[in-house]
């Protein structure tokens, strides 16, 4: 189909080995296109009448600009000047390559919904042309293929036997897709539809439809990874949409997040989704449910990695589940991420920000220096406030070495074995508001203060009744404990001493998780402990 002088350049079999797209522009010497390479083909520039050779030997366009060779998957599209005259031709090498399937072969036996996603030219039709033969010829599944532009299936109206057993339906116009993927329901009775190229918002309700159907949908689109479906308000209905709530003043502030909030508004169409980086390369979301959530949260996911080896084993790299915890029954809006740090301890409210300063300690008795461990703080922060002031504070690594605790609010309940472990050694613990160096002079001159008082003087012990009816505090302390160890790590975990009022808040809120609680301990120690279910 090529000009003479384009098939003398790809006569060798080294020239055509890898080859992706031939590339004829008028006034232009023609290229060829290999990964991460272009080569040069000849030195004459294309004139109009190698273009006009071509489109003789070619099938008609369609509506999308492009055009087939009969019984091949090879597509050609145009490029056209104002009047319409084609002025260019990419012409796209298509390839039955088999093997890829194996990179999610266990997902199609789950008859969950398959999206597959990555730029242009990774593999992402060819992936999709051997899946569907799969599950028409080795699964026994009724699959019907909807070619938009008979690149799956090859043009002309016999499909490639690239696809197998499966069935073919062409599209008139591409504007017309979502239609014939109606159609394709109502009328065939398919078990599994497989979609190129979805990317109209018409296109995406149909797939919703096809699949609340009960219909298994396999399908691509274009986008790098998940976050691009998710800020593309054309396509985000894939992944469930996304919608904005607007919180009240008391929900927001016990969430520590703003009034605004983004949400999933629903159910996938895709449970599974596949980012292709490369042709050898796929990270695996088997939960798009729960990915979705943790991007809108701000927290990182954990996709499945599966990689070909050079012996064409495959290699599977799981990091982590990526499931979040469920949020408490009267809402599911999440604060934003916190700082990574160590564990979480108890809240001890500072002094008043407008009580008279305490006296630096430099201006004091000498006395040992008090050693701190920091819980979500830096240990370049709290050595520099210590060298601003100059106080008598030595940073440690280790709560078993430190004399107190300092952390940060908002950080309850995240390791309770840490937190236990500073209740038996005794350690006094301060939690500031945030990590600014001026809150982290005041805090740590304050634990010198009560140091120096002889402890508890100021009734800051960490089981004092003072702070048993901290409700907010013992809320937030059980909310982080069920999220981040019961529910994902299956064990129990045993709060703080708290009154008998505070327990009770507690215990309602454990029953929103759907868990189960107890209580322990006697006078002022008695506590809850919550159970997984």
């Amino acid at each position: 189909m090529l000009p003479p002088v384009v098939q003398r350049a790809l006569a060798g079999p080294e020239q055509r080995e890898g080859l992706l797209e031939v590339v004829l522009d008028l006034g232009r010497v023609p290229e060829a296109r290999y990964p991460g390479r272009v080569r040069a083909l000849g030195n004459d520039a294309i004139e109009r009448s190698d273009l006009a050779a071509v489109l003789q030997r070619l099938g008609s366009f369609g509506g999308d600009n492009r055009a087939g060779i009969e019984r091949t998957l090879h597509r050609i599209s145009a490029i056209r000047n104002r009047t319409g005259d084609v002025v260019g031709l990419t012409c796209r090498v298509g390839r039955a390559v088999f093997g890829t399937v194996a990179m999610v072969r266990d997902l199609l036996d789950t008859g969950q919904s398959l999206l597959l996603m990555g730029r242009p030219g990774v593999g992402k039709t060819t992936a999709l042309r051997e899946i569907a033969r799969v599950l028409a010829d080795d699964l026994q599944r009724r699959v019907v293929v909807i070619d938009t532009s008979n690149e799956i299936a090859g043009d002309g109206d016999i499909p490639h036997p690239a696809i197998g057993r499966a069935r073919r339906m062409q599209v008139a116009r591409p504007e017309l897709q979502h239609q014939v993927m109606i159609e394709a329901v109502e009328n065939h009775m398919p078990e599994v539809i497989v979609i190129d190229e979805i990317g109209t918002e018409l296109e995406a309700q149909a797939a919703r439809t096809i699949a609340e159907r009960g219909v298994m949908l396999v399908a691509t689109a274009h986008g790098n990874e998940l976050a691009n479906l998710i800020r593309n308000p054309t396509l985000s209905d894939l992944v469930g949409g996304i919608q904005s709530v607007t919180l009240g003043d008391e929900e927001a502030r016990r969430r520590r997040t703003q009034k605004t909030v983004l949400e999933r508004a629903a159910e996938p169409t895709f449970p599974l989704a596949v980012e292709m980086h490369s042709r050898h390369r796929w990270l695996v979301h088997r939960d798009v449910a729960g990915t979705v959530d943790l991007l809108l949260r701000g927290q990182p996911t954990h996709p499945q990695v599966r990689e070909l080896g050079g012996d064409g084993r495959l290699v599977l790299r799981d990091d982590g589940p990526v499931r979040p915890v469920p949020p408490p029954a009267w809402g599911t809006a999440v604060p934003p991420p916190r700082r990574p740090g160590p564990a979480l301890l108890a809240v001890v409210p500072l002094p008043d920000p407008t009580a008279p300063r305490p006296a630096p300690a430099a201006s004091a008795p000498a006395v040992p220096a008090l050693r701190v461990y920091g819980v979500g703080l830096e240990a370049q922060q709290l050595e520099e406030a210590v060298r601003r002031r100059q106080l008598p504070v030595q940073v440690v690594e280790d709560p078993e070495q430190a004399d107190a605790v300092l952390s940060v609010r908002g950080q309850l309940g995240r390791d309770p074995e840490l937190r236990r472990q500073a209740r038996d050694l005794g350690l006094p613990i301060l939690v500031i508001k945030s990590d600014t160096p001026h809150q982290l002079q005041r805090a740590m001159e304050r634990l010198l203060e009560r140091r120096r008082g002889g402890g508890g003087a100021d009734g800051e012990e960490p089981a004092a009744p003072a702070r048993l009816d901290d409700a907010h505090a013992a809320l937030e302390e059980c909310r982080l404990a069920v999220e981040q160890v019961v529910l994902p790590e299956g064990r129990p975990v045993e709060l703080l001493p708290r009154s008998e009022a505070v327990r009770a808040l507690q215990a309602e809120l454990v029953h929103h998780y759907r868990l189960r609680s107890a209580v322990f301990g006697r006078g002022l120690q008695q506590r809850l402990r919550v159970f997984p279910a």
